[in-house]
């Protein structure tokens, strides 16, 4: 008898065929019928494919039994699939009966006129993804079982939610499923891994336009990806298997803490899989007190390890050998691991949410463990623009979209936007930067250009005619300046030390390097009336000039080896931070502390600490409402209310911002808070945050507030 899977294609082949006698009578008269080329292609592409394999496990599971169970129907059968998507006329999203052996996932699976529209699909944690793509039929079953809503329920079922390290027998592995590669996709938006409260997950992969779901990189019928696709950016792509060693320029850092940050992002990934089977392991015996093995093809996976030698012995992978002495701990950590291994595409679908899955399992168990696993060289997030969890581009999820006037330096599009339209719209949120935010050839990799970028001053400035650093400057140029400060100022229309309610604080907001850079030529920090400012700082000759000669484009991170070719005892970004030219310079004791040889930084950190007491004293005493500032909260400064100095938890929300200001008191707060929030001001332009410093402390101190330091020599431009 031939097999549900044949027949029902070639129904579909006879279907074609009569349907070609019908409007093709005379031509098929003479001539000898042929299948339908069209038909012919999409079933001897599907009849090699895993979909149609009548001898896979998948399929034959059940052949002892009379009938492939409810639970199991929907996605090891066709009869199942089609009962889910309601084409046999029952409800839409439940399985109502057993399905009957001996079928695959054939042609009218997917089909029909309900898998066609489908455009959302709900996953085990509950989460609904809207998707109208061919790949949302994928997703029903690529989509795994269980999730952290799983994991988390049965630990509250079983009273396990704080007592995590304690042993329970109730407690059973509860497993995602095979190829769950929709959940990677989608992240944390999801839960298919387990994530662990108060840690930040990958969201959706977002790959380039054209490669985001499953069909645009997986045939549909045979399910082999499109090597050739992936080639046309991934040059040294020439085999699925070549897919496993690529790396991209955005994410070369050491994961795994092994020195080798260059390795494909699926050897990160398989080394990290190591580190935390070594400490479930580890867990298992010093804190679980039974030991622990794992077998990748063995249900339920996780077995006692008899003879507590670490690996799976014959007998041992073996269901009444199953591991029964789970924690809470040990249980999350575990479900993780079985996550990365059971979405082998893993490192494609979602490398950085599996990262962050295995990281943060290791951490967790490092907690229980007497030796614990060195994470110390290991990283759990991308660097800089590409650091998916960071503030810098999380700040909007609740809100599901992106202000117009963040768009262009916090969203993969919004950069591109501005350029070619000189404004921006509201947008959807994004990973993090992306390889289209600068590049406007993803097959070239030739970079967008600017002539000349315009500061919030509205002065413009340049490194150069398409100089490639000129895109840098259009985000870290912040969004005040001397101009805006002195705009709101003139508003409120009072004196210096007069408190006005139309003032409020402005924030030159975070790493505005360029305006430090060009000095006084873009007035980013407040410069007083009557001041001169230096402007550009030119590190030396023949040395780096602009942002690329210091730092990695795409990691961000400093180029050590172009410091240590001036300043020999340089090996390490601390190193940096120590750096104090001395020679061939006159030198200063900026900061009068009797030591002119300290390092720059610390020059500027004086100067800083020292203004912000006067901020202070100021407050209390001219404007009778103290003061107290917090870096990492917005507005950053707010009413001290018990007066300690110190913005406490309870101090250090909106509704306690602080709204007493002056003229005097703004200009101060306004510069303070920008040499905080560009941290290598030193190195940019140490010249020019000493002088906005000096100055603010004249100006809200007096000149005894300034007696003991000196405020740095205004150079010529370009010396």
């Amino acid at each position: 008898m031939r097999s549900y899977h044949y027949l029902a294609a070639v129904g579909l082949l006879l279907l074609a065929a009569g349907f070609m006698l019908l409007v093709q009578p005379v031509a098929l008269a003479q001539d000898a019928p042929e299948e339908p080329p069209f038909l012919t292609e999409y079933y001897e592409a599907w009849v090699t494919s895993p979909h149609a394999d009548s001898t896979a496990e998948a399929f034959t599971h059940w052949d002892e039994e009379t009938e492939v169970p409810v639970e199991c129907a929907e996605c090891h059968s066709t009869p199942g699939y089609r009962d889910f998507m309601g084409v046999d006329g029952t409800e839409f999203g439940v399985v109502d009966k057993p399905a009957p052996l001996g079928t695959v996932v054939s042609c009218d699976a997917c089909h029909n006129s309900a898998a066609s529209n489908l455009t959302s699909v709900s996953f085990p944690s509950g989460a609904v993804v809207e998707n109208d793509s061919d790949g949302a039929r994928c997703m029903v079953c690529h989509q795994g079982r269980a999730s952290t809503d799983t994991v988390d329920a049965k630990l509250a079922e079983l009273g396990l939610t704080e007592d995590v390290d304690t042993v329970n027998a109730e407690l059973g592995f509860i497993n995602i499923h095979y190829y769950a590669a929709a959940s990677t996709l989608y992240g944390s938006e999801v839960r298919g891994g387990y994530q662990y409260g108060g840690n930040r997950y990958e969201v959706q992969n977002e790959h380039v336009p054209g490669y985001e779901t499953c069909t645009d990189c997986h045939n549909p019928h045979t399910l082999e990806i499109k090597v050739e696709d992936c080639a046309g950016c991934h040059e040294d792509v020439e085999s699925a298997e070549d897919l496993r060693f690529i790396r991209m320029q955005g994410s070369e850092v050491d994961f795994d803490g092994d020195g080798d940050a260059g390795e494909g992002i699926a050897e990160e990934i398989e080394t990290l899989q190591e580190m935390l089977m070594e400490a479930i392991q580890m867990y298992a015996s010093e804190v679980a007190g039974t030991a622990i093995v794992y077998d990748t093809a063995a249900y339920p996976y996780f077995f006692i390890d008899t003879n507590a030698n670490g690996e799976t012995d014959e007998g041992e992978a073996a269901f009444p050998n199953k591991y029964n002495a789970f924690t809470a701990n040990l249980l999350k950590a575990t479900y993780n691991y079985q996550v990365t291994q059971k979405d082998p595409g893993g490192y494609v679908h979602n490398p950085t949410y599996h990262i962050h899955l295995l990281f943060d399992s290791i951490e967790m168990l490092n907690q229980s463990l007497v030796d614990p696993i060195d994470l110390s060289s290991a990283h759990r997030n991308s660097s800089g623009h590409f650091d998916t969890t960071a503030e810098a581009f999380r700040n909007w999820d609740e809100d599901g979209e992106v202000g117009a006037n963040c768009v262009k330096c916090h969203t993969a599009e919004g950069l591109p936007m501005f350029l070619h339209n000189n404004a921006t719209i509201a947008v959807e949120p994004s990973n993090s930067l992306a390889c289209s935010t600068c590049h406007n050839d993803l097959t070239e990799f030739t970079l967008y250009t600017v002539n000349e970028v315009t500061f919030p001053s509205g002065a413009k400035v340049s490194f150069g005619e398409e100089d490639q650093n000129n895109l840098c400057l259009n985000c870290h140029q912040g969004r005040e300046s001397t101009t805006s400060v002195n705009r709101a100022i003139s508003g409120a229309g009072v004196g210096d030390d007069e408190v006005s309610d139309k003032l409020t604080f402005r924030n030159i907001h975070y790493f505005a390097a360029g305006a430090s850079l060009f000095g006084s030529e873009t007035q980013g920090a407040y410069q007083y009336d009557g001041k001169e400012y230096n402007g550009r700082f030119m590190h030396g000759e023949d040395a780096p000039q602009a942002c690329t000669d210091c730092h990695y484009a795409h990691e961000l991170v400093l180029e050590i080896e172009e410091c240590a070719d001036c300043h020999e005892d340089v090996e390490t970004v601390e190193d940096i931070r120590m750096i104090r030219v001395l020679e061939d310079v006159e030198v200063v004791d900026y900061d009068g502390d009797g030591n002119s040889e300290e390092p720059i930084k610390d020059e500027i950190f004086a100067l800083e600490d020292v203004l912000l007491v006067l901020i202070q004293s100021y407050a209390t005493e001219t404007v009778g409402t103290a003061i107290a500032y917090e870096s990492h909260t917005h507005p950053y400064w707010f009413n001290d209310l018990n007066g300690n100095g110190v913005a406490d938890p309870d101090e250090a929300n909106r509704d306690n911002r602080y709204v007493t200001w002056t003229p005097n008191l703004l200009r101060a707060a306004f510069n303070y808070q920008y040499v905080q929030k560009d941290p290598g001001g030193y190195a940019h332009n140490a010249d020019y945050l000493l002088q906005v410093l000096y100055d603010s402390l004249e100006s809200i101190g007096g000149e005894d507030a300034v007696a003991t330091f000196t405020r740095p020599t205004v150079v010529a431009a370009g010396s």
